[in-house]
């Protein structure tokens, strides 16, 4: 079995950036609630990422408004009440 490093990994606070990844077939592999009143969304890193959150802060990403709708009500009831 291969061993995970820490840079498999990325971690965002940006609720809109993690909600538009899981849109595009990411997943939510973890939550980090190690700083109160933050808590870090954790996505397994793929080859694409970096090319995908460039597109995201460069407006040129687009998603169904409905995936995003459910995939952001799936992050906050994550975050509250969890």
């Amino acid at each position: 079995m291969e061993k995970l490093k820490e840079n498999d990994f990325f971690s965002s606070t940006d609720i809109a950036l993690i909600s538009a990844a899981l849109c595009c077939g990411y997943r939510i592999e973890g939550v980090d609630r190690g700083n109160p009143g933050r808590v870090e969304l954790i996505i397994r890193r793929d080859q694409s990422l970096d090319e995908f959150i460039q597109r995201y802060f460069a407006h040129e990403l687009k998603v169904d408004p409905l995936a995003y709708f459910h995939a952001l009500k799936e992050i906050k009831s994550l975050i509250y009440h969890a």
